[in-house]
């Protein structure tokens, strides 16, 4: 079973500073029948204006993913840990027992896009830890490079739960194929551009929860980025 989330039925809020899309449940946007995919709870798709951002604030229990399209964002947390994340590095906080953290635009002078991504633990309390990890372009052209999983294996970051996260960059015509463990679940989310998953045609910001299938058959339809998710 294979369906599509398209994203202009996405959740979206303007605030001027931030222009935000949420493709699950996500603060004043509701929807029953969009509150996550298995162990996937938030991809929101955020847009932040130069020199503006989130103040501190707090997370627990909660493994979170920062991918930057575009531009530079800025981190520092209560572990100590400040960093400038941009394209091509993949930032992972697990929130446990609790952090705070202020996440703003690096930038006084261009925008910054990139993807939060929300996975609920397989455990609940652990010590909060951090992880930033460089992901060049040429391991991801043409093939599904891993960027996170529960034994950090293949240089990925290290996330606690059973999900393996993928990325690829495919060119018009660009072909690949993704073979689906039994019992396993696939969420694929288009970063930028356009693709085709078995005959499905997707564009940027739409995403594709599979359920029941074997095979996935990914093809880039222009110059496309994309996420892939496999979730128990």
């Amino acid at each position: 079973m294979i369906h599509i989330r398209k994203a202009n039925e996405r959740g979206h809020a303007d605030h001027g500073w931030l222009n935000t899309y949420h493709s699950f449940s996500f603060a004043d946007y509701y929807d029953p029948k969009h509150m996550g995919f298995r162990q996937l709870r938030v991809i929101n798709e955020d847009r932040v204006q130069p020199g503006r951002g989130f103040p501190t604030h707090p997370h627990r229990n909660m493994e979170i993913i920062s991918y930057v399209l575009e531009g530079a964002l800025e981190h520092k947390d209560s572990m100590g840990n400040g960093s400038v994340i941009v394209p091509g590095e993949v930032q992972r906080m697990s929130a446990g027992t609790g952090i705070t953290h202020s996440e703003y635009n690096h930038s006084q002078e261009e925008l910054v896009h990139f993807l939060q991504i929300w996975i609920l633990p397989d455990t609940d309390e652990i010590i909060p830890s951090y992880e930033q990890t460089y992901f060049p372009d040429e391991d991801k052209r043409g093939k599904l490079r891993l960027i996170a999983s529960a034994d950090g294996r293949d240089g990925s970051v290290t996330i606690h739960q059973d999900v393996n996260l993928y990325a690829t960059l495919l060119d018009a015509g660009e072909e690949i194929v993704y073979l689906i463990p039994s019992g396993r679940h696939v969420w694929i989310q288009v970063a930028r551009g356009k693709a085709v998953v078995n005959g499905q045609h997707l564009a940027h910001g739409d995403g594709l929860a599979v359920t029941g299938e074997t095979q996935l058959i990914i093809c880039g339809d222009e110059h496309a980025e994309l996420l892939l998710f496999d979730l128990v």
